[in-house]
């Protein structure tokens, strides 16, 4: 006779919910091809939630019931990427888009290329790490080097999966990009208008909004999604499936991560073109808002070959569509000074709504731009939302110019402190000379002054260098020596030893060299190597402060800009009086000084050698890069070390380098050495190399 079927236990039956549940999830949001109706997807979806409840030793965290959100876990944590999440260069028209694919085939050597493209979504980059299959942790893009933890958050994005599918990578990192559908941004806006809550302006602040919820629970009722356009760090290293970007995103389907349905293959440049067009005719229709495509060549081996240059790689490039356009009047403009000087002149403006936002200042860039648009005060103007970021003034209707207009006069002084404007030919932006002094730089420059690679104050971190600016205390590098242990106690969270030691720290600071000192003083363009040259070859600071624009570019590897640079900053007033302040020589009465005579900051004066005698030194002429991590000594003493010697040290690598030193974790200097041949040589070479030299 038949046997009854056993009755399956709470384990068994949230075990069989849980793992339907994962299947009809990646049917509805992966293949978009549901196979029950929503009504059977939420009876299942509530049973497994009775049972986690009557049995809570059965909920774990990768359940899909944990979707619906959990209680606030306060401030974000920090994640650092551990493959930086890039930016992608922009094109704008059609000729921006042909120079940059002609770049690539110059480039790769390859005069016929395949292509992914996918729409440029217009919302929040991510990062999702899955380890084992289970997702563990997720991240804002943030600088592109540190983001957010927001791991709570994108959990309960629907369609982003907490177990992957298959047989996956042990350890995978997913980008993508996490946006609110144009039917749930209205929704969610008219519900908030009937609440009397704050609306959003647009999709792209509502999906970064959300994901930055302290509350998840918060986070979990916003209709957010999730598509993923790439793979990050995947260990172990192995062949993945293809050697196509495509293929691979097609990888991350199978393994149950959504990807945009209008990702595409194409076969040359004339069709992705043609994808770019057809995108833009059917833009409104979307679903999701985007604002252009992304083009990324296919093949990963070009991908590599290709490689990236500072902020994006060299092998994809966002095509942008045309950006939203309103006319408004142009009522005035004021002139902001940044954190590094730069003077821009902003655009105050009648308020107007562009791509969904209201606009009342707008950037006019810089003295060129001004000039170029022919914009006077009262003008008529065409506002538009670059990049949906900065809005700019691109136009003026002149037909519709009144009568009386202003015309804008670009400052010589700057507005915060007075100071010289500096504009170098050539160059389009114009900068405050008064670095030392001016108050809208001052914490920059204090921050640099006081770095490990500059005087190398320990103890005097950012956050205290914003307290110190903020009270007042501290307007120039000056005000650092007068600093007292009971002035700085009082701070909170300082205490009587901190402050203490941050006072010992600051003396200790004042015995410096002369190329220390002036990499401190945050002149543009002029980093340790070419401080360490200016000192190498003027050997006072007197010398170099008096010298001449010619003479100054008789310094190795000190061209005309450089030049002006120096020159410029040497002839303002404001910061000859906060480096006569520094070195002026003053009695430091009972303070225990071991150099009354000096000023605040001194240096022991180099033996100056002649030509004659430096060309005879054992690595003279010799140029070496330093990379890595050194054990027995740090990069600081194996640069002064090989200085002493007579040779050149830079910071990147070229064909003119004699010889890399590949200390532990070496990175992409040791890659570009390699494929220009450079010699590479280790940290015990070096030692030995000074070793025979000091023989």
């Amino acid at each position: 006779m038949n046997k009854e079927t056993p009755m399956a236990s709470p384990a068994q039956e949230l075990a069989a919910l849980r793992e339907r549940l994962e299947q009809l999830s990646f049917e509805y949001y992966v293949e978009d091809n549901p196979s029950v109706p929503d009504a059977e997807y939420d009876r299942l979806f509530a049973r497994a939630v009775s049972l986690e409840q009557a049995h809570p030793e059965l909920a774990t965290d990768d359940s899909p019931t944990r979707k619906v959100g959990a209680p606030p876990t306060g401030a974000f944590a920090s994640v650092t990427h551990e493959v930086a999440m890039l930016s992608l260069d922009n094109a704008f028209d059609e000729a921006s888009l042909n120079r940059f694919m002609q770049r690539v085939s110059e480039r790769s050597g390859h005069s016929q290329l395949r292509w992914c493209a996918e729409p440029k979504l217009d919302g929040a980059a991510v990062s999702i790490l899955y380890e084992k299959g289970k997702l563990v942790r997720a991240a804002t893009r943030g600088d592109g080097y540190t983001g957010e933890d927001i791991t709570s958050n994108v959990r309960t994005i629907k369609n982003v999966p907490l177990r992957l599918r298959g047989d996956f990578p042990q350890r995978l990192e997913v980008r993508g990009e996490v946006f609110m559908p144009l039917a749930g941004f209205t929704a969610y806006n008219d519900n908030a208008r009937e609440q009397g809550e704050k609306v959003f302006a647009n999709p792209r602040n509502a999906a970064a909004g959300s994901l930055r919820q302290l509350d998840s629970r918060i986070t979990a009722r916003r209709p957010l999604q999730f598509y993923a356009y790439a793979m990050g760090q995947v260990e172990p290293e192995r062949e993945l499936d293809d050697d196509s970007h495509y293929q691979r995103l097609m990888q991350l389907k199978a393994w149950g991560l959504p990807v945009c349905p209008e990702t595409r293959h194409l076969s040359n440049n004339q069709a992705c073109h043609d994808y770019y067009t057809d995108l833009m005719e059917r833009r409104d229709s979307l679903k999701y808002e985007i604002d252009g495509v992304v083009f990324k060549v296919d093949a990963i081996e070009v991908q590599d070959a290709l490689g990236f240059v500072a902020r994006a790689p060299r092998w994809a490039v966002a095509y942008k569509f045309p950006a939203q356009e309103e006319l408004t009047w142009l009522r005035g403009v004021d002139f902001q000074v940044g954190r590094t000087g730069a003077i821009t002149p902003v655009a105050r403006l009648h308020p107007v709504t562009v791509a969904g936002v209201t606009v009342s200042n707008a950037t006019l860039h810089n003295a060129d731009e001004i000039e170029r648009l022919g914009a006077r005060i009262g003008d008529r103007v065409i506002v538009r939302r670059a990049g949906d970021v900065i809005p700019q003034v691109v136009g003026v209707v002149l037909d519709e110019r009144p009568a009386k207009t202003e015309k804008i006069e670009f400052p010589a002084n700057c507005p915060v402190c007075d100071s010289a404007v500096e504009r170098v030919e050539g160059e389009a932006v114009a900068r405050c000379s008064g670095g030392l002094y001016c108050a809208a730089q001052r914490k920059q420059a204090l921050m640099h002054y006081a770095s490990r690679k500059a005087m190398d104050i320990d103890g005097l971190g950012d956050k205290l260098i914003e307290i110190l600016v903020d009270r007042d205390w501290v307007k120039s590098p000056v005000d650092l020596y007068s600093l007292t242990e009971h002035q700085l106690a009082s701070l909170p969270r300082m205490g009587q030893k901190s402050a203490q030691n941050l006072v010992r720290a600051i003396a200790k600071s004042r015995k410096t060299t002369l190329a220390k000192f002036l990499y401190s003083l945050g002149i543009r363009e002029v980093g340790e190597a070419t401080a360490q040259n200016l000192a190498a070859h003027f050997a006072s600071l007197d010398a170099l402060m008096s010298a001449s624009v010619e003479a100054l570019q008789e310094v190795p590897d000190v061209g005309v800009i450089v030049a002006e640079h120096v020159h410029s900053f040497f002839r303002e007033a404001h910061n000859q009086s906060v480096i006569n302040e520094l070195i002026r020589p003053r009695d430091f009465g009972q303070q225990g000084t071991d150099a009354p005579e000096h000023g605040y900051v001194y240096w022991p004066q180099p033996k100056q050698l002649s030509e004659d005698e430096a060309a005879t030194l054992p690595l003279a002429d010799q140029v070496f890069v330093l990379t890595g991590t050194l054990s027995q000594m740090t990069r600081d003493e194996a640069k002064a070390a090989l200085l002493a010697m007579g040779a050149k040290v830079t910071g990147s690598v070229s064909a003119k380098t004699t010889a890399l030193v590949a200390g532990d974790k070496a990175g992409s200097k040791l890659t570009k050495a390699e494929s220009l041949g450079v010699p590479v040589m280790s940290e015990q070479d070096l030692v030995d190399l000074l070793s025979a030299s000091n023989g």
